[in-house]
């Protein structure tokens, strides 16, 4: 299985991304023989910016062409593909343990000046292996100004050997001054089919319940295996698309908030006490403290400091587990939209297809709209800091 693989539904994606690693390889035999060759006019560039919407894949596509980069296939030689899957430069990258390949994810809210000073020093060293020294970032869209600011430099004059992959939802995501230096690589939300056929073919799922689980998150990869693997997921989303029809008061609506909110922090927090656990108990030991006993003296800053990062990380958590929701909650007024222009569109959520019709002949196309909007402001209001509980109340109340 070559490295591309994984790559769904994005063709034009992968063949430019196939042939900047051969002129990368070609690139790397001529140095090593003595000659100086010379980037310019080739696929290959020392930047690149993976932009997509959610589940499209950027992060895999950046994952992909980093092992291309890395690959030692003996085929190279003979003009074969660069990303075999099997060498040890392909298999050490996607497993995350090549010397050379550096993958940084947050699951903070955003990433600061001293990490990316960090990340900019590493950056700078020569490739262990001899190819090239990969940066994949897969959350640039979380860089603060700053942070941006001190990347700008790396990328705009980086190591001769040195290879920045950026991912971001979009373009006006990441500083203009760094979009501008950066090959730019949009890609696709990849088709529901491509989906439901890859849950099949790599995750054994069956053929009925991967359709399903493609067609409810409309082609987004990463939540459709997680509905199809995870009963509780799917008992969450369930109890999201009836909520449209429990808002009949005021009291109803502020009830349906608390449950979303509480729900959303219960997935959160679960998901915390696994991690924050084992990091707790590893710093301990990394720190001298014997179990049970008290922390050495002088180590507490260190704890204060992993325990902020700690309910940083609770904080995103929860605002995805949110965010989540919304997303699912949209998709159920987007099919009632779709029935009231006598669409027929396969419906996102096909569990809630009698919901839907009802909704649709008790309600006007102008009203879904504002239903959506309102959706898509609870949204806004979420990523400008706005406490939960009361975002998703006056939505909740603006969908009665």
């Amino acid at each position: 299985m070559t490295v591309w693989e994984d790559l769904v539904g994005q063709d034009r994606v992968t063949e430019q991304l196939t042939a900047a690693a051969r002129d990368a390889h070609a690139y790397v035999a001529a140095v090593d023989s003595g000659a100086e060759p010379d980037l310019s006019g080739s696929a290959m560039t020392h930047a690149w910016l993976f932009t997509g919407p959610p589940g499209s894949g950027r992060a895999t596509a950046a994952r992909a062409f980093a092992a291309a980069l890395q690959c030692t296939s003996p085929d190279l030689a003979l003009g074969g593909r660069p990303g075999c899957g099997f060498c040890d430069g392909c298999h050490t990258t996607l497993v995350g343990t090549h010397a050379d390949v550096d993958v940084i994810r947050t699951d903070l809210l955003t990433i600061g000046v001293k990490e990316t000073r960090d990340l900019v020093r590493r950056a700078q060293l020569s490739p262990a292996g001899g190819r090239w020294q990969v940066i994949v970032l897969e959350d640039a869209d979380r860089l603060t100004e700053g942070a941006g600011n001190v990347l700008l430099k790396a990328v705009e004059e980086p190591a001769p050997r040195t290879v920045w992959l950026l991912c971001a939802p979009s373009g006006e995501d990441a500083l203009p001054t760094i979009r501008s230096r950066c090959r730019h690589l949009a890609l696709r939300t990849p088709p529901v089919a491509a989906v439901a056929d890859v849950l099949v073919r790599r995750d054994g799922i069956e053929p009925d319940v991967a359709r399903a689980a493609a067609h409810a998150t409309q082609g987004h990869i990463g939540r459709a295996r997680r509905l199809a693997t995870d009963a509780e997921a799917r008992g969450r989303r369930a109890a999201v698309l009836k909520l449209p029809e429990r808002l009949t008061d005021v009291g109803g609506c502020l009830r349906a908030a608390q449950e979303l909110v509480d729900a959303a922090a219960a997935d959160a927090k679960q998901l915390a006490e696994e991690l924050d656990e084992k990091e707790t108990e590893e710093l301990r030991a990394a720190l001298g403290a014997a179990e049970g006993k008290r922390l050495p003296r002088g180590t507490a800053g260190a704890m204060k400091e992993l325990e902020d990062r700690q309910k940083r990380r609770a904080t995103r958590t929860q605002r995805d587990a949110l965010d989540l929701a919304l997303t699912d909650l949209a998709g159920f007024y987007r099919d009632v939209l779709a029935r009231q222009f006598g669409s027929s569109v396969a419906l996102a959520g096909g569990e809630s297809a009698e919901a839907v019709e009802r909704v649709a002949v008790a309600t006007g196309p102008e009203q879904t709209l504002r239903r959506m909007e309102a959706i898509l402001d609870c949204r806004r209001a979420l990523d400008r800091n706005v406490a939960p509980l009361l975002a998703v109340e006056a939505m909740t109340v603006a969908l009665r």
